[in-house]
């Protein structure tokens, strides 16, 4: 065998060792996405199931296939939609005595426990399942529940309640409303007790757009608390923000209250938006809900495409404060029927979260882990291996 002079092998020993550096400052966070560091125990590895612009709810088959795929993929968490459109996805005694429909009955939903296939094949498979309250206080303009319900909704200034959410019509139902506020409480309780799921999980919609709240009962109820004066016309103006974020702090509140004394184990998980665009935008002042210890888990939403603004999200103070209490997640895009969103980015993504000792991701959503990208399902499933190559658990909360 040939054998180069020891001159030569040193420098070619050097040469490796410049390119492996090279490579490791060219693309470390593809390097460091596909394994997590050893030293990391738990990691969050999680993935939102929704009925919109996917089929994985509309079969007890194909229930069964995702949470299989999920499983051997080395997820441990799934979020399911229990709320969405205007009804339960599940059988709720609570939803057919408020509108007189107790689970959507759209076809592959009607007359099905989605909820319960979830949880009996989630658990089968070591997954936790944390039901997903996707809709919050919104619902559909030409929904039952609006219809039968108008007193429910809250107004901008002018009188006008359709909120616009891309082609859709969407109201709010009133966050401050007595009756609005039991029967999403309800709906949360019934969930808990009926089914034997880890957690509940509210989201971005678990608010208020900060144009609305100029109905007849809130404005009645702002001018009884604050001296007979009329809210400002100027729905940014600071106090008349404050005082209905604290109103849904208070809010949150009673739901901890009534969900921890009938189950203390449930996890009480929100998936919000940026802080610095949910309170001023949306009244969902959750710093306040993480410092009085009423979430117990957050999932950031970040679905940035610029790596930048991304990690600029990840830096913000108000996320390094929260994870020293409680695991934080970032909830990364993989994509949506109308943008692709390429397998580097989400590595890269999940690097970054990595990086700066994060709880881990949750993705959105579990259609666009592989549909309408530009790799096949074969190499995003084996990127998502690479990612999380071995099984760990969720973390502690």
């Amino acid at each position: 065998m040939f054998k180069l002079p020891k001159r030569e092998r040193v420098i070619a020993l050097i040469i490796v060792l410049i390119i492996t550096a090279l490579a490791v400052a060219i693309a470390p966070s593809l390097l460091y996405a596909q394994t997590p560091p050893k030293s990391q125990k738990t990691e969050l590895r999680g993935v939102w199931l929704t009925n919109i612009d996917s089929d994985v709810l509309f079969a007890k088959k194909n229930i069964t296939e995702a949470i299989d795929r999920i499983a051997k993929l080395n997820f441990n968490t799934v979020y399911p939609t229990v709320w969405q459109g205007g009804y339960t996805l599940y059988p709720s005694a609570i939803a057919k005595g408020v509108m007189g429909i107790s689970v959507d009955p759209s076809p592959g939903l009607k007359g099905r426990d989605v909820l319960k296939e979830i949880v009996d094949e989630g658990h089968k498979k070591g997954l936790a399942v944390i039901p997903w309250f996707e809709f919050g206080f919104m619902a559909p303009a030409d929904s039952e529940l609006a219809k039968k319900h108008p007193d429910w909704l809250t107004k901008r200034r002018d009188g006008t309640t359709i909120w616009k959410e891309g082609k859709d019509d969407r109201v709010w139902l009133n966050p401050f409303h007595p009756q609005v506020q039991k029967f999403i409480l309800d709906l949360i309780i019934e969930i808990v007790v009926k089914y034997n799921v880890d957690g509940i999980q509210f989201d971005d919609h678990f608010g208020l757009p900060v144009e609305f709240g100029y109905d007849n009962l809130t404005v009645e109820m702002y001018k009884k608390e604050i001296n007979g004066q009329l809210p400002s016309d100027d729905f940014r103006e600071t106090f008349w923000v404050r005082w209905r974020a604290d109103k849904l702090n208070d809010f949150m509140g009673r739901i901890f209250r009534a969900v921890k004394s009938r189950k203390p184990k449930c996890i009480i998980s929100l998936s919000p938006n940026p802080l610095h665009f949910a309170l001023p935008a949306h009244l969902q002042d959750w710093f306040t809900w993480e410092r009085r210890g009423l979430i117990e888990e957050i999932i950031i939403q970040v679905y940035r495409n610029d790596l930048n603004r991304f990690i600029a999200e990840l830096e913000r103070e108000e996320v390094k404060l929260a994870k020293v209490h409680i695991p934080v997640g970032i909830g990364v895009l993989t994509g949506l029927k109308n943008n692709s969103i390429p397998i580097e980015q989400i590595q890269k993504q999940v690097a970054e979260v990595r990086r700066r000792g994060l709880a881990g991701v949750s993705f959105f959503f579990y259609e666009s882990l592989s549909s309408w990208a530009k790799e096949t399902r074969i190499q995003r499933d084996a990127a998502f291996q690479q990612m999380f190559p071995t099984k760990i658990s969720r973390p502690s909360v």
